[in-house]
């Protein structure tokens, strides 16, 4: 008898676009048996169904939208005893699909649903969040501090774009509205120091964005949090960033630090906007000040490739 199977779907990641695509594929899985579909209906909806479907005893829970849903999937899986978590499958059909480029998943929805159903899985690292009030969630991808949470806030209000024209139009009006730098003290497992920060960005994979190659040589299973910051800087010096953040050379510059790391913490002088692989953590009328970050190796498994 196959593997008890339940699939998340997220209808309207990609703007609304994921049912359809979502639609075109129920024969598929009629034809594997033994797969149930749920539909999210409200934001965290996918953490409550992916606990429900772990604490049921499934097997393998798929997520079908975007790295939002799969976000949401990885924690209400870890929510689980581990002897209780099942493998994670992906099916990307969302707007930035991040994670999903860093297990290899491919951006056709037929051979990515099929490869989720059947494929072997191994582990990656996952990464845990707590702030100064012990709130606590994990991040699979990227994690932003400052300009990259705006950069999320904004670009959810561009109905009309989508995928990686939808962050770039995003990061350019974040750059010339919200350019205010913020002074941190920040200690990994190997320093500690005082910083004024623009941009801050942890890494369990390579990129966010739909493409922003953020930590290049960042693997999801190399054991380590990567980190890379941009310093106070002037609007014109972002914008001769920019560029380079996308093609993953932003590092030669002098106003940019990048490292490795373990476990990462910072106390900052004002409230913190926090993204966690796109999903605002906290924002506008939050009073986040202290948080801090560990990697968790080898945490979950998932399918791969």
């Amino acid at each position: 008898m196959p593997p008890k199977i339940k699939i998340i779907l997220n209808p309207m990641a990609d703007m609304g676009n994921a049912w359809r695509v979502a639609r075109d594929l129920r024969s598929i899985t009629e034809q594997h048996g033994n797969v149930t579909w749920s539909g999210t209906v409200y934001p965290g909806h996918a953490i409550d169904l992916a606990r429900e479907a772990s604490e049921e005893g499934y097997e393998r829970v798929i997520a079908m939208g975007g790295d939002g849903t799969v976000h949401e999937v990885v924690n209400g899986i870890m929510q689980a005893p581990e002897n209780k978590r099942p493998i994670l499958g992906v099916v990307p059909v969302g707007s930035g699909n991040d994670f999903a480029h860093g297990i290899g998943a491919t951006k056709q929805s037929d051979k990515a649903l099929r490869r989720a159903l059947d494929g072997e899985a191994s582990t990656v690292d996952l990464a845990l969040m707590t702030d100064g009030n012990g709130r606590k969630e994990y991040f699979d991808n990227t994690l932003g501090v400052g300009f990259g949470a705006m950069v999320t806030i904004r670009s959810h209000r561009l109905p009309l774009l989508r995928g990686f024209l939808m962050y770039l139009a995003s990061v350019i009006q974040t750059i010339v509205i919200d350019h205010n730098p913020i002074t941190m003290q920040i200690e990994t497992d190997a320093e500690k120091w005082e910083q004024k920060v623009i941009y801050l960005v942890l890494c369990n994979g390579p990129r966010e964005g739909g493409g922003f190659l953020i930590a290049p040589d960042a693997k999801i299973d190399d054991g380590i949090l990567h980190y890379a910051m941009i310093t106070d800087v002037s609007r014109a010096m972002m914008f001769r960033i920019l560029p380079e953040v996308m093609k993953g050379t932003h590092g030669k510059f002098k106003e940019v630090k990048m490292g490795t790391c373990k476990k990462f913490s910072l106390t900052a002088d004002r409230p913190l906007y926090i993204h966690a692989d796109g999903e605002i953590f906290s924002g506008l009328g939050t009073d986040v000040r202290r948080v801090s970050f560990e990697i968790l190796p080898n945490a979950l498994a998932v399918v791969r490739g």
